[in-house]
């Protein structure tokens, strides 16, 4: 299997919250070459300038619906992560697009692996895999049960199991080293805003900073599995290395937090008193109460992964990070 270090590596979405920490942790392995491609359909390069001030470190516009646009930075790569991807929210907007983002995208960057002679190539799944969660255990090998889900979220799911179908189609056909990494909930610095749940920790600090207090919606008790990026991060350079080929795994914390959780927490590390509010406003009424339970052993057994950044501690490290971002745009 590749190793990181002396090694050429592309991350496909590189300039998202995710790539951008790839790319970060890939550097700090000592890789020879790390090329961040991205169509900066949903962002800048400017959660990237720190590591494209490292001469190893470039960056290449692409779009993974072009398939001659990714010939080129895969040239010599020992390996891919496939981090582009269009979330639910998207998906509902715009169906048509998602899908083929989603599905002949990942096709796109196989066959760019292929031919370019790519040793290995981690593909970016979730755990909505497993579509509806049932109280035990969720893992590797639950099924996808998807009758009672929101449409748009049917997609999703659906989208990242050909995502890994292909995955597992390549490696069988052409010998293309795969792992698929199913994500719960991340958040963390460079945070976007494309997911719900990391949407409403930003929306929450940003309502604190401007004087108001945050809104809990619902009555806060929704669940929610989040991992801290810089934990998936390193869960990817794992995947990359080890001996580990054509497995789904699943990397999440196997602790829930609830919505008024994590508004308390983003309270606490602002070091504000303004106490959260409840709202039951039907614009933006979040998904219904669920308790997700993930294993994680398989991510210890085959990458020897576990999660190492608490939520607590990973709050604060958001809040310090959207703080500076705001003293830095003040500035300007």
């Amino acid at each position: 299997m590749p190793a990181v270090s002396g090694g050429k590596f592309v991350v496909v979405g590189g300039a998202s919250l995710l790539g951008s920490h790839i790319g970060e942790l890939l550097l700090q392995a000592d890789a020879r070459e790390v090329v961040l491609l991205d169509n900066l359909a949903l962002g800048s390069t400017d959660n990237i300038q720190s590591l494209l001030s490292d001469g190893r470190c470039t960056f290449v516009r692409g779009d993974i619906l072009r398939l001659n646009e990714l010939f080129d930075p895969f040239a010599g790569a020992d390996g891919v992560f496939n981090v582009a991807g269009f979330l639910t929210a998207p998906i509902a907007a715009n169906p048509w697009m998602g899908i083929d983002v989603n599905v002949r995208g990942a096709q796109n960057v196989l066959e760019a692996c292929r031919v370019q002679g790519v040793k290995k190539m981690i593909f970016s799944s979730s755990t909505g895999v497993y579509g509806g969660l049932g109280d035990e255990p969720n893992d590797e090998n639950s099924p996808l049960r998807w009758g009672d889900l929101p449409p748009a979220l049917v997609l999703y799911c659906t989208s990242k199991v050909m995502g890994e179908g292909l995955a597992r189609l390549y490696q069988q056909r052409y010998g293309i080293n795969c792992v698929s990494l199913r994500y719960s909930a991340i958040y963390g610095e460079r945070q976007h805003k494309r997911a719900i749940d990391a949407t409403r920790m930003v929306e929450a600090y940003e309502r604190i900073r401007s004087g108001q207090p945050p809104i809990i919606q619902g009555d806060g008790n929704q669940l929610q599995d989040y991992v801290y990026v810089g934990d998936v991060a390193r869960a990817n350079l794992l995947a990359m290395e080890r001996n580990v080929s054509g497995e789904g795994i699943t990397i999440a914390t196997g602790v829930n937090t609830s919505q008024a959780g994590i508004v308390d927490l983003i309270v606490k590390a602002c070091e504000t008193d303004l106490k959260a509010q409840y709202s039951d406003d039907v614009t933006s009424k979040p998904s219904p109460a669920t308790r997700p339970v993930f294993g994680r052993e398989a991510a210890k057994r085959l990458l020897g992964w576990e999660p190492a950044v608490s939520i607590e501690e990973g709050i604060r490290r958001l809040v310090a990070w959207l703080d500076q971002e705001r003293a830095s745009t003040k500035t300007v």
